[in-house]
């Protein structure tokens, strides 16, 4: 039978065992920690996979096969991941390129743009232009040997005089050469090109295909029209007759 001072003692540890139970819950931000058995956690390959893509935007089969090939096959699973951040994923499975988009109806105004985790990164008319000039390369590359080939190399010696069509010369080759470098450097960080190679070398990346929308073209094609308003007539001849050519 059971004493008074041991029924004492017993209510004493309960309540001391409830103690430490509130102490670890207030520590842990008022969450207890749930039972490692309560857990389904997403595998660990496909989470590194959905890392690499909210990381870097996309995956390249040629880059990174072995994720993109989890990818292409857990498409489901990682649209999953995806879909509470209200992001999408696209599927270019032609070119070897999946990335990620912000899914249709979540953003209905072009300039009302309020993605929490996704930032617009609008390109300068210089940078539009050197994509546009990019992506024929791109285009051309990809009639002559079949889309989704790959390996599209521009040399930066090639790119210097097409700007300068639009932009003027500077009068000094570094100049041109030092502001094609920075406007490369600066489609990198976007993933339209690959740093330069040991020839001088561009390879321009498949990205560009969806990047380099109607939109953004038409917005420069209306500032080159305003261009050639701006300029004496005689040029504009020049230009057009060049364009019949």
């Amino acid at each position: 039978m059971t004493g008074f001072f041991d029924q004492l003692t017993q209510q004493g540890a309960d309540d001391e065992a409830e103690k430490d139970r509130d102490t670890e819950v207030a520590d842990s931000g008022g969450l207890a920690e749930p039972e490692a058995s309560d857990i389904t956690r997403t595998p660990g390959r496909l989470r590194e996979a959905a890392q690499e893509l909210l990381k870097y935007g996309l995956l390249e089969e040629e880059r990174k096969p072995n994720l993109y090939r989890l990818v292409t096959t857990h498409v489901a699973d990682i649209e999953a991941i995806l879909e509470p951040l209200d992001l999408a994923l696209g599927l270019d499975g032609v070119r070897g390129l999946v990335f990620v988009v912000v899914r249709q109806g979540e953003v209905t105004e072009q300039d009302d743009w309020s993605h929490p985790l996704v930032r617009r990164q609008r390109l300068n008319l210089e940078q539009t232009l050197l994509v546009a000039i990019l992506r024929q390369y791109f285009v051309a590359h990809e009639q002559e040997g079949g889309t989704g080939i790959g390996g599209a190399l521009v040399a930066i010696d090639d790119l210097i005089p097409q700007v300068q069509v639009y932009l003027g010369d500077t009068g000094s080759d570094a100049k041109e050469r030092n502001r094609i470098l920075a406007l490369l450097d600066q489609l990198k960080g976007h993933g339209l090109v690959s740093a330069p190679d040991q020839h001088e070398r561009v390879t321009v990346r498949p990205i560009i295909a969806h990047l380099a929308n109607p939109e953004n073209l038409q917005a420069l094609l209306e500032w080159l029209r305003e261009q050639t308003r701006d300029r004496p007539e005689e040029d504009q001849e020049g230009e057009i007759m060049e364009d019949d050519q």
